[in-house]
């Protein structure tokens, strides 16, 4: 058998397109409905019941499941227990148009996010019981509209409480610390979850609090803590006496896991679990207390080195270095800024360590009364094992093995033995080499993050592109910059590329996904909200999008949020990535909510896919919701659309195998695209080997059978029939600069003239 073929598993079902007599189309379902698909893992890539290969897109739903439905700026971050997430991303009744709308978009995979606090807000031992029944209801829906998902337990910067979202508040106050103390003492950054983060100060600021004492603190004790913090003991949660700081962090996540697996991990429409968004390292691995790595770690505004923040915590007024944004550098240190003033301590008095820093107690620093300052004790303390001297490496000493805790604690659930894991490294590192097989798992996907970096920190995206992967393993500046849309797709379709080279480099044939990308819609400084003109973002999506689809990569994008507006974006540290919003419907007019639909099945049609009425709400939709191959009989080669004209060419190879039950293939064709009497019409098959099907929005393909198909390459030509009016106009370096380069060349042919003339005139 050869290794495509390999990539098929033997499935019992049978399609009905094996019969000779069977027409394209004659089956029931859409190509982007994977309710009865059966989705599993098969080499590198996803299949169906019948063998076929299945491209997934999707969202991530949502933003808003990173603060609770009672969150209130004014009272945060009072009474964490009272914390409840009931609702979101939305109320039961509304799921109905909200899953009805995805389903109409083709964006059926969804990355459902829900975060440890949801699960747990109060204590370690008590789960909430409204939120998991919630859950449950809502993931049973899916189905109904062709959905899957797979959940991810999220966070950003360790918690709310420090700066992003995820733990509760109970992990800080467990290890010491006083949440209302926090931002006085410099350990995080908290007005991204209080309201701020829209200002030019304040733009794209939270990530740097992966840097400060509270994010640090929590990663390190979370994953090593009994190398780093054995000093560190809490009172057991489940019992008497005390326990170490990671034996009760890593103990309490496990257990939310599995409540949270027993409560969903059964249900049809749920595909698989992650066991947490963008892992951090904390202080493991740091090179030096005196600074972080500026090119792995965000330097902008208030920086304070390892040892700058635990003396900020321990009370002492501390100068810290200010950076702010610059050319060509993103950000250059301007000036230091004395913080702390008021000399607060972080710690709690009646916390485990009485007020004083862990890492003053593990003797990593400590005060020299004399000189006023902190000194560095041990500077490689967190490079080297404390007690027997070895180089420490994150993902070997802590990261796999506690990996592989989750994954048989998620599994240990009955009816979650089977449910596919996803897995990803620390964002913007390719995938280690280290993770080799015994690190690996049966029905693991690998789904890392991508950004465009520069359009993210400068906000901003124009005729110019960096390639920032490159720049920062080296690659030398002129070979990073792209000028022109086209050298925009080329741009990030390399950076995705090799994302996906590195993975399968190192995890072998395991299926890579990418779990999170997307854009800013306030790019620009927000133009596009005054001018209802969104061209640069239409041009920045299909960038991303394009360079997905040419390195034939799945996707849930960032995200669908429907309490987006252009006033607060998402609701958190100034975001704004949404390209929907309830916000933003012309329409009044309420769709059928779900007692609605249980009362009245003759209201359903309001929520049928062909209805342009979900569309409303939507921007930049002729960008997000665009044709792909969704079930493949065969092995996908090349997918290239291009949106300005709605036409797509398609090659996949054809198997002749028992393990491919199906010789039928599906392609989401959105019916958006379709006014002014336009029609789909496929180019390089006869036209009763094709059918499309506008109300699934579904284009059916059937190859004739061939003796010689073994290996055969398929050629298709997908178009709308006439082509669609270009969206915008496509840019290339030589298009935008061919005058002045023939300026210039004209220049420099007269001044050799001339100085020809010259030459001759004097000889």
């Amino acid at each position: 058998m050869s290794s495509l073929a390999a990539s098929f598993v033997v499935l019992e079902s049978t399609h009905e397109s094996v019969d000779t007599d069977y027409k394209p189309g004659s089956s029931l379902g859409a190509a982007h409905d994977w309710s009865n698909a059966a989705l599993r893992v098969q080499g590198r890539h996803f299949v169906d019941k019948y063998g076929r290969i299945c491209g997934l897109r999707g969202v991530n739903l949502s933003g808003n499941c990173k603060s609770p439905t009672n969150h209130d700026d004014e009272t945060f971050p009072a009474n964490p227990e009272l914390a409840t997430f009931v609702d979101r991303p939305f109320p039961l009744e509304d799921a109905p148009e909200h899953f009805a709308r995805l389903r109409r978009w083709g964006l059926t995979f969804v990355r459902f996010i829900v975060t440890w606090e949801a699960l747990a807000p109060a204590s370690p031992t008590e789960f909430s019981t409204p939120f998991l029944n919630y859950l449950r209801a809502l993931l049973s829906l899916l189905p109904q509209y062709g959905l899957t998902a797979f959940v991810s337990l999220h966070q950003d910067v360790w918690s709310r409480y420090s700066g992003g979202s995820g733990a509760p508040a109970w992990t800080l106050t467990s290890v010491g610390f006083s949440l209302d103390a926090l931002e006085e003492c410099g350990a995080a950054w908290l007005k991204g979850v209080t309201g701020g983060g829209h200002t030019e100060e304040e733009r794209g600021l939270w990530p740097a609090g992966y840097q400060k004492l509270a994010a640090s603190t929590m990663a390190t004790c979370f994953w090593a803590g009994d190398t780093f913090a054995s000093k560190l003991k809490v009172p057991d949660p489940t019992g008497t006496g005390e326990i170490p700081i990671q034996k009760m962090l890593q103990d309490a996540f496990l257990e939310a896991w599995g409540a949270l697996a027993n409560a969903v991990g059964d249900l049809e429409g749920v595909l698989g679990f992650e066991m947490l968004n963008e892992p951090h390292r904390g202080y493991i691995e740091l090179e030096s207390l005196h600074a972080f790595d500026y090119n792995t770690d965000l330097h902008l505004r208030e920086i304070p080195s390892a040892l700058a923040g635990f003396t900020l915590g321990a009370g002492h007024p501390t100068l810290v270095p200010f950076y702010s944004r610059s050319f060509p550098m993103p950000t250059t240190l301007s000036h230091d800024v004395l913080l702390n003033e008021k000399g607060r301590k972080v710690w709690r008095e009646d916390g485990p360590t009485k007020g004083r820093c862990p890492w003053e107690m593990q003797g990593v620093w400590g005060w020299d009364p004399d000189k006023q300052k902190g000194v560095v004790l041990r500077e490689s303390y967190f490079k080297k094992h404390p007690q027997t001297g070895e180089k420490i490496d994150w993902y070997r000493d802590f990261y796999y093995p506690f990996l592989a805790r989750w994954v048989e604690r998620v599994r240990s659930v009955p009816g979650a033995r089977d449910k596919i894991v996803f897995v990803e490294a620390i964002p913007n590192e390719f995938c280690p080499r280290s993770w080799t097989e015994e690190h690996q798992f049966d029905n693991m996907v690998y789904a890392p993050h991508w950004y465009d970096l520069n359009g993210l920190f400068q906000k901003a995206f124009k005729n110019m592109t960096y390639n920032v992967q490159g720049l920062s393993r080296g690659m030398f500046v002129a070979r990073a910059m792209y000028w022109g849309h086209a050298s925009a797709r080329d741009n990030f379709a390399l950076q995705l590329g090799t994302i996906a080279r590195e993975g399968y480099k190192s995890l072998g044939e395991r299926p890579v996904i990418i779990g999170e990308c997307g854009i800013p819609m306030d790019l620009n400084h927000k133009e596009a909200f005054h001018t209802g003109d969104f061209t640069w973002q239409s041009k920045m999506m299909d960038a991303v999008i394009t360079g997905l689809e040419r390195s034939l990569l799945g996707y849930t994008l960032w995200n669908y949020n429907p309490d987006n507006d252009d006033v607060h974006g998402d609701s958190w540290c100034g975001e704004n990535f949404s390209w929907f919003g309830t916000a933003h419907r012309r329409s009044a007019t309420p769709f059928p909510s779900l007692s609605a639909l249980k009362s009245n099945s003759g209201v359903f049609q309001a929520l049928d896919q062909s209805n342009p009425d979900l569309d409303d709400g939507g921007r930049i939709l002729r960008t997000v919701v665009r044709p792909y191959p969704a079930k493949v009989a065969g092995v996908p080669l090349r997918w290239a659309y291009e949106l300005n004209t709605g036409q797509a060419d398609f090659e996949w190879q054809e198997i002749k195998s028992e393990d491919l039950r199906c010789r039928e293939t599906e392609i989401f064709y959105p019916a958006m695209l379709l006014t002014g009497g336009r029609t789909v019409h496929v180019d390089g098959l006869a036209r009763d080997a094709w059918k499309y099907d506008i109300k699934r929005q579904t284009l059916f393909i059937l190859p004739p059978i061939t003796s010689s198909a073994v290996g055969t390459t398929r050629h298709v030509v997908v178009r709308a029939d006439p082509p669609l009016e270009p969206l915008f106009t496509m840019t290339t370096h030589w298009q935008d600069f061919a005058k002045w380069y023939a300026g210039a060349g004209a220049l420099v042919l007269a001044i050799v003239g001339f100085l020809f003339k010259v030459v001759l005139a004097d000889g």
